[in-house]
């Protein structure tokens, strides 16, 4: 990005520690860390950590181990880096002791039993007398609002990933497997230059693609199948998420009928898009159409989620949960039918919150021919 936005970002939280009055913010979750630090550094699997953030009103620190000590000094000048060499928990008193914290709050989302039980063991052993606190959306609700240069970040992540899947369709034909398709597809994005895939491609054919996430296997393509992919690409740092379903070759009446249905609730729900609006009633609007078309409880997941550093987070437009819409926030609409023994169709955009409604960041075409 032009102007680096992190002092900004990090004066947001200093400001919620004092609502929350604690002294001191610990950030573990990789996405929040490379939000408020520039960091890149990615966590490997669950119970395995590149790092973490202490962040008091008037320190930064990065704690990290040698393997990214070096990479943690370039990416994050605004931090001290502090190399721990028998992980965390054991430098976490002579870390707090540092920064004289008594009261830190913790991603509770993010810290297992295991590693909590470490840092209070490790602290009590020390003499250390710190109030460890649960906390939720500290970091998350400020990254659901994107700025002009995240937006911009994402509407490239968008257009490298249609680009691969134009490519991509040239070689769907009869008799490729989805396995063949879906590494087809995650190919041509990284040839096209994403640092990653936002996850795992799918490409389901037949039946398989009533699965809202199959997971592509052998199953060879025919004519006449109903296709389904849900793919995206990640550049610099940020993601897109994008579904399209056809027939291969002529499609049946019942086909276009399911099409119909899931591409007027997609149309619907857009529609409805704007400041102030609430993400459950969105979501209504959409699900409301697909059971007036006859496919009552065939549309079970959400309609659609937030994306941005990650592929799914705020707001979630759902059922479940209720958002209201701001300015900035960029999420899917994506809703589907989906059938067992015969297939599914989803359809999925992004959009941005604009002060007039929803701005479509896809130039795909939502029908594709094949």
């Amino acid at each position: 990005m032009k102007h680096a936005p992190y002092p900004s970002r990090i004066k947001r939280i200093r400001k919620t520690l004092q609502k929350l009055d604690l002294d001191t913010l610990m950030v573990s979750v990789q996405e929040n860390r490379r939000y408020l630090s520039g960091f890149t550094a990615e966590d490997t699997q669950f119970d395995e950590s590149a790092g973490v953030l202490f962040i008091t009103q008037s320190r930064l620190i990065l704690a990290t181990d040698s393997r990214f000590e070096t990479q943690a000094a370039r990416e994050a000048p605004l931090f001290e880096v502090f190399c721990y060499r028998e992980g965390l928990a054991k430098s976490l008193p002579e870390i707090l002791g540092s920064l004289r914290t008594e009261r830190m709050g913790f991603e509770g989302i993010r810290l297992c039993v295991r590693e909590y039980e470490r840092m209070q063991g490790a602290l009590k052993k020390a003499g250390k007398k710190v109030t460890l606190l649960p906390v939720t959306d500290v970091v998350e609700g400020s990254r659901q609002i994107k700025s002009a240069a995240e937006i911009k970040a994402i509407e490239r992540a968008v257009a490298l990933a249609e680009k691969a899947f134009q490519r991509t369709l040239e070689i769907v034909q009869p008799g490729i497997t989805e396995k063949e398709a879906a590494w087809a597809l995650e190919q041509a994005m990284r040839e096209d230059g994403a640092e990653g895939v936002s996850f795992p491609v799918i490409a389901a054919f037949g039946e398989n693609s009533a699965l809202p996430h199959a997971v592509p296997g052998n199953r060879r393509l025919s004519a006449g199948d109903p296709v389904l992919f849900d793919w995206g690409a990640r550049l610099d740092g940020y993601c897109s998420d994008i579904s399209r379903s056809f027939c291969l070759k002529r499609p049946g009446s019942f086909f276009k009928k399911v099409f119909k249905a899931v591409r007027e609730a997609q149309e619907r729900a857009v529609a409805a898009v704007r400041p102030g609006a609430h993400t459950r009633s969105i979501d209504k609007i959409a699900r409301n159409r697909i059971h007036r078309a006859g496919f009552k409880g065939r549309f079970g997941h959400g309609l659609g989620h937030g994306v941005g550093l990650a592929v799914h987070e705020s707001p979630r437009v759902g059922p479940a949960r209720d958002a209201v819409l701001a300015p900035g926030m960029v999420f899917t609409v994506e809703p589907g039918i989906y059938i067992p023994r015969w297939g599914g169709v989803r359809l999925e955009n992004m959009v941005v919150v604009e002060k007039d409604g929803a701005r479509v960041l896809n130039r795909l075409e939502t029908f594709v021919e094949i």
